[in-house]
């Protein structure tokens, strides 16, 4: 009997991974036309007579509450002058970016035939953390000053779980997961897991887009943070039953176990200091990937599909 299970077992093994080599194949023979527009560059190499034509072919950069006297001064501005300084250093040649961000948009084009390849931009941002990427149906903005290096001493000051991820290699990712989120259904989250399958969503849809980037690169881990949580799954899914919180409305959970935080809060001395942040999005996209694995449905479905239904039909019970 063993047998006959592990015979059909590699049976679909290699089915699946033919059917992904087949998806990988297809992807990359999509013609993606990318070109990324360094308006950094652009904006630190210009003067006060060049405004008008900045403004001329980067219009959408320029806000209307801020007048011509605030762009000629930011150009000569001590902390403006420093940051094109770090930032063109950094950043010399986005070369490997783009390849990246090539991959990215083929696979949204393979998997979302209504994707148009957009404008990219690349800017710096004062080091606006919280809006590294801004994406829109025609433009995908890039604020490269908050991809300049985990160590950086502009990030001086900010915690350690926030400048982690402010590294290069995440680019791609923080666009993944923009573009992500305009797919998946926003409905509203009333509870713990409707926020942990619009979280895991998220990051099947990356498992998609962006495969060749690691899990742990996915969800903004290091590999010692994704082991714990990996090797801790079975524990933390008994405390989400044990203390029924799964259907909890409570207002504090997302900042317990969804959101990025140096750790997440059991309130057990013993875990919380050994846990990262955003445990919840990791139980949900196990939720999701065994939802996937266990029902015949497509990418589609799956974005509109109702959290109860996903962990209904997921079968989802962890194991050690």
């Amino acid at each position: 009997m063993r047998v006959s299970i592990l015979i059909i077992s590699l049976f679909f093994l290699v089915f699946s991974c033919q059917d992904n080599n087949k998806d990988a194949d297809q992807i990359a023979n999509i013609d993606v036309n990318l070109n990324i527009a360094r308006f950094d560059v652009a904006f630190a190499e210009a003067r006060p007579g060049d405004l008008h034509q900045l403004k001329t072919e980067f219009p959408f950069m320029f806000p209307s509450q801020f007048d011509d006297a605030f762009w000629v001064g930011k150009m000569s501005d001590t902390l403006q002058l420093q940051l094109n300084e770090e930032t063109i250093k950094q950043f010399s040649d986005l070369k490997k970016e783009e390849e990246e961000i090539k991959q990215l948009f083929q696979s949204l084009k393979y998997y979302f035939p209504t994707f148009k390849t957009p404008r990219v931009i690349t800017t710096t941002s004062d080091v606006d953390y919280r809006n590294k990427v801004i994406v829109t149906d025609t433009i995908a903005v890039i604020e490269l000053d908050t991809y300049l290096g985990s160590d950086h001493f502009f990030y001086e000051g900010l915690q350690n779980y926030i400048v982690a991820n402010m590294r290069p290699e995440q680019i791609v990712v923080d666009l993944a997961d923009a573009y992500a989120k305009k797919y998946v259904s926003n409905a509203k989250r009333k509870n713990l897991l409707d926020e942990m399958v619009y979280s895991g969503k998220l990051l099947y849809i990356k498992d998609k887009l962006i495969s060749f980037k690691s899990d742990a690169e996915k969800i903004g881990y290091t590999q010692a943070q994704l082991d714990w949580v990996t090797a801790n799954q079975e524990q933390m899914w008994q405390y989400f039953i044990q203390k029924e919180l799964l259907y909890s409305t409570d207002s504090k959970l997302p900042n317990r176990f969804i959101n990025a935080a140096p750790f997440s809060k059991f309130y057990l001395a013993e875990i919380d200091n050994e846990s990262p942040g955003k445990v919840g999005q990791f139980v949900g996209w196990q939720i999701v990937k065994a939802y996937m694995e266990n029902n015949d449905v497509t990418l589609a479905e799956l974005l509109n599909a109702p959290a109860q239904t996903v962990f209904n039909k997921s079968k989802y019970k962890p194991r050690q």
